[in-house]
């Protein structure tokens, strides 16, 4: 939580000065109150009555200025929103290397399995495309709300060629309206990373960059890696990262089907969210007066007094 006026909450020292002087004149009323003959049978008559009873009220008033003087600094808090006519774009590298077994049943195979759960998981609104790339990269669905059509599309998929990374890049982002109208937009590039042609991978997300596309990226893979059952293919989580931090995203590593799918999970919430700072200093002041409301009432039906 925040504050958009911060210096209001100086105002809560009087809390405990407040309750100290509360607590001195208590004490001076007990020294020199007037005693009379008759108070011991007075006091045998009327019904006993908790000696925290008294201090009550002011207790709730203390409360109540601690509500009222936080209202005044007008409290802040964030909170997720959903993003109307968001777009993301999922690219999803077809390489060779993605019929690597490592991940079960394979890499390709794992990646579509949970780019479906992101789907599924998927706000309504969201605007999800998908591009795939290997030798070259190829625009399979522009942005739709239509969730079916892009799961339909990466149904297709299948592996072979080279990873030209920057030229998948480059489609998503040809894929997006890019003008400055244009709705919040993201890319989600899983790939085991390796670039072997096409357009430089970190320029083109530098250009993301500069259209506040972030792209985050999932190494998809492990050490243990092969095709054509000799031919090493391991994951590079580093130029994956270089990839993300060069646009503003997040890197992700996903050893396995389940991590990627939760990776997946993540990403959507992010993405079909937006952080928002709301101020409910409504609700401190609410609080606050109905406290004080509480304490008066109090205070006059228990003492005859306000505290």
């Amino acid at each position: 939580m925040s504050f958009a006026a911060p210096l209001f909450l100086l105002g809560l020292l009087a809390v405990p000065v407040g309750v100290a002087l509360h607590l001195l004149a208590q004490k001076r009323r007990r020294r020199y109150a007037v005693r009379f003959p008759g108070a011991p049978v007075a006091a045998l008559a009327a019904p006993a009555a908790p000696r925290w009873r008294r201090h009550v009220p002011s207790a709730v008033l203390a409360l109540a200025v601690a509500g009222l003087v936080t209202a005044l600094a007008r409290p802040e808090t964030t909170v997720a929103v959903p993003v109307e006519q968001a777009s993301v774009v999922l690219v999803t590298d077809t390489s060779r290397s993605m019929t690597a077994t490592d991940v079960a049943p394979d890499r390709l195979d794992a990646a579509r399995s949970a780019a479906d759960r992101f789907l599924d998981e998927a706000p309504e609104e969201l605007r999800v495309g998908a591009v795939a790339f290997s030798d070259g990269a190829r625009v399979l669905q522009p942005p739709t709300t239509d969730h079916e059509q892009v799961r339909a599309a990466l149904g297709g998929l299948t592996a072979d060629g080279g990873t030209a990374t920057g030229d998948g890049l480059a489609a998503a982002l040809e894929s997006l309206d890019t003008g400055k109208r244009r709705p919040p937009a993201a890319i989600v590039l899983l790939s085991d990373g390796k670039q072997t042609s096409g357009r430089d991978a970190v320029t083109v997300a530098e250009e993301a960059g500069r259209l506040h596309v972030p792209v985050y990226t999932v190494a998809l893979g492990t050490p243990d890696g092969v095709v054509d059952g000799f031919l090493r293919v391991p994951p590079d989580p580093e130029a994956l990262r270089q990839i993300a931090q060069a646009s503003g995203g997040q890197a992700f590593e996903a050893s396995d089907g389940d991590q990627l799918t939760a990776v997946y999970e993540r990403l959507g919430s992010q993405l079909g969210t937006r952080e928002e700072t709301r101020e409910v200093t409504a609700a401190f002041a609410a609080a606050g007066l109905l406290l004080l409301g509480g304490a008066l009432a109090g205070s006059v039906r228990g003492f005859g007094r306000l505290p």
